[in-house]
């Protein structure tokens, strides 16, 4: 399976399970970084939209690889072929 199969793989599970996954994700920056997460005596707020943005981009960036990965390979091979020594 290549890279970027597996990567288009984790954007479609990241989608499917967004809910699950982005709490999990919260949960893990909350014991890291605590600061960025204030005590609150309710805990069931919202996902920051920084983690929304940030996954919803790293999706983005991986559906775009999966389209255009083979044109920029053929293009990288062509520049170098170019290139003389």
């Amino acid at each position: 399976m290549h890279f970027v199969d597996k990567l288009v793989g984790i954007g479609l599970a990241l989608l499917i399970n967004s809910k699950l996954m982005l709490r999990t994700v919260k949960n893990a920056l909350r014991r890291r970084f605590p600061a960025l997460f204030p005590a609150t005596e309710n805990e069931a707020g919202d996902v920051p939209g920084w983690v929304l943005i940030t996954l919803m981009s790293a999706i983005l960036v991986a559906g775009l690889l999966a389209l255009a990965g083979p044109a920029l390979e053929r293009l990288f091979n062509q520049a170098m072929s170019q290139v003389n020594p």
